[in-house]
């Protein structure tokens, strides 16, 4: 596809500030250390990372969990989260404080040695389980995320039901679809987030006699092995330019950056995972950066007024909007 026009800022696009909402979800990056290496992670995850919480941050995070009632969410994210020093006191903390609990997991992390117990330990403290399942079928699961993880995942999932996830309404289970990376300028939007669920569940249910909950549709955006990919074929200008092109403003009040706070292992904050993982902190009133510290020191949770936006941001307002709950346009 050859690009006429130069792409709109998104600022530009929206025609106004993007303002934050009171904060109700925390959303925690414990660390970059994966089991796995997916070709879309936009963290860059693997087991070769070594970065990871420090116990002087988990503190502060604790005292946060703990000193304001207006967290409704502890969202747990990763590499993978459960690998990371902090897990089990932050879900602790979290659960004595009756907040939901997410976690973001990859399933294949239960078959890892010592961590074996985690389905267990997620259904004892109710954690609402997010897991990545980007097709139902093998070969396109195996294809972005590594020969065998297709297999493990069912196996994973065949256990979460044994303990009641899917079933019992305390433990729920959600499946995130992410399309495959684009191979020339064909790109699409994510499909029709309650669809594509209704093929998800008839597939799983008549092969695998597997029961979820949700299935969340999350469109890839230009960030990490993502944009890496799409630089490397050329592609990155005119995925942008297909994304802005199918912009919808009806869901900018939406958006999952209005209510949350995204914080990484060294303490500092970010409007959302994307913002993290390309380094554009929050910031506050005077233009200073927002840090798990400073919202102690001030007790104010709400010190972010406007929300740090880029284009890639198009990537979560193009079509049926994208979010780490998948779909926007039911919110």
């Amino acid at each position: 596809m050859l690009i006429q026009e130069k792409i709109t800022n998104f600022t530009d696009k929206i025609n106004h500030n993007l303002l934050k909402d009171k904060i109700t979800v925390l959303q925690i990056n414990l660390g970059r250390k994966c089991n796995l290496s997916c070709h879309h992670c936009h963290v860059e995850a693997s087991p070769k990372r070594k970065e990871e919480l420090t116990p002087e941050i988990c503190e502060q995070l604790v005292t946060i969990i703990n000193n304001f009632p207006q967290i409704k969410t502890v969202d747990l994210t990763g590499g993978a989260p459960e690998m990371h020093y902090g897990f089990k006191e932050l879900v602790e903390t979290a659960r004595n404080n009756n907040k939901e609990i997410i976690v973001r997991s990859n399933l294949t992390i239960f078959f890892e040695f010592s961590y074996e117990d985690l389905p267990q330990y997620f259904a004892q403290n109710q954690i609402r389980v997010v897991a990545s399942l980007p097709c139902y079928l093998e070969d396109n699961v195996d294809k972005q995320r590594g020969n065998g993880v297709y297999n493990k995942s069912i196996l994973a999932l065949q256990k979460l039901n044994q303990l009641g996830y899917g079933i019992n309404p305390n433990l729920v289970i959600d499946l995130v679809y992410n399309p495959p990376l684009p191979k020339d300028n064909n790109f699409q939007l994510t499909p029709d987030q309650k669809n594509l669920e209704k093929d998800y569940k008839q597939y799983l249910l008549d092969n695998f006699n597997i029961k979820f909950n949700q299935l969340l549709t999350i469109t890839n955006l230009p960030i990490g092995r993502t944009n890496f990919y799409l630089e490397k074929h050329q592609l990155k200008d005119s995925y942008l330019h297909f994304l802005s092109e199918h912009f919808n403003s009806k869901i900018l009040n939406n958006l999952m950056c209005k209510n949350q706070l995204s914080v990484d292992y060294l303490g500092n904050i970010y409007d959302c995972d994307f913002n993290q993982m390309e380094n554009i902190n929050a910031l506050d009133n005077l233009q200073k950066k927002v840090t798990l510290q400073k919202i102690i020191e001030e007790n104010n949770l709400d010190l972010i007024n406007q929300i740090q936006t880029r284009n890639y941001c198009y990537g979560c307002t193009a079509g049926n909007g994208s979010s780490c709950g998948g779909s926007l346009t039911n919110k």
